[in-house]
């Protein structure tokens, strides 16, 4: 883990800003990683931000169109999304899925509407204001569990890294994100009843997204977005 200490950013009279960019490209099934954007949408930003949180992009990133492929995938399972280079800011991760609607496909619905829950979150570790920590760093994937007790189907899976190393002004956060398309089966349950529409799930102002993590160094982190679904 990355730990950011305010004393040394301060003598330093800067704000690290590292150029390298990342891009969420592949999906991880039964432990295997498969091609890139073949069930993952592409998208036309290549490693770009969204900061917008009120845009369309923010559904599945800019320009994104349907992957070629729709992954098998067990409820109660593990599934991951690779990127194509480890993360290289600090932030934060959510996995949202949304259940897609009668009538259409994990490749032809565009996301939109109050049908997303969260399903898995990377928060940030810290200590009463001594340091901040953020376990994304560095990392070069990141897997979760398909929850056992949702209905079976198409669905998409949404997962987005919230960079938070300029987000002390309004705007600033950077959200590296991207959709995959699967089918879930041997689901045994129907899932939550609360859902989200993305966008709409943030306004920019929540304190996880907007904030200064380096001075004064957070106490506490809140993690954007509703509770991990469980």
């Amino acid at each position: 883990m990355k730990s950011f200490a305010a004393i040394a950013l301060l003598a330093g009279g800067i704000i690290p800003n590292v150029a390298a960019h990342y891009r969420w490209t592949a999906l991880i099934v039964n432990g295997v990683t498969t091609p890139d954007f073949q069930y993952v949408r592409p998208y036309t930003s290549y490693n770009s931000p969204v900061t917008d949180l009120q845009s369309k992009a923010f559904t599945c990133n800019t320009g994104s169109t349907p992957a070629p492929g729709i992954a098998d995938v067990q409820a109660g399972t593990q599934l991951g999304f690779k990127l194509d280079q480890p993360i290289t800011h600090p932030g934060v991760i959510n996995v949202y899925l949304g259940k897609v609607p009668s009538g259409q496909t994990a490749a032809t619905w565009d996301g939109s509407g109050k049908a997303w829950f969260k399903i898995s979150q990377l928060s940030a570790v810290t200590d009463g204001g001594k340091s901040i920590n953020f376990p994304a760093l560095n990392i070069p994937s990141y897997s979760f569990k398909i929850p056992s007790d949702i209905s079976s189907g198409k669905y998409l899976v949404r997962i987005e890294h919230i960079a938070l190393h300029v987000a002390q002004t309004f705007g600033g956060a950077q959200v590296y994100l991207a959709c995959g398309q699967i089918n879930v089966t041997g689901g045994s349950g129907s899932g939550p009843s609360s859902l989200v529409a993305i966008p709409g799930v943030y306004t920019g102002n929540e304190p996880g997204i907007l904030i200064n993590i380096y001075y004064p160094i957070p106490t506490t982190y809140i993690q954007p977005g509703p509770a991990v679904w469980t």
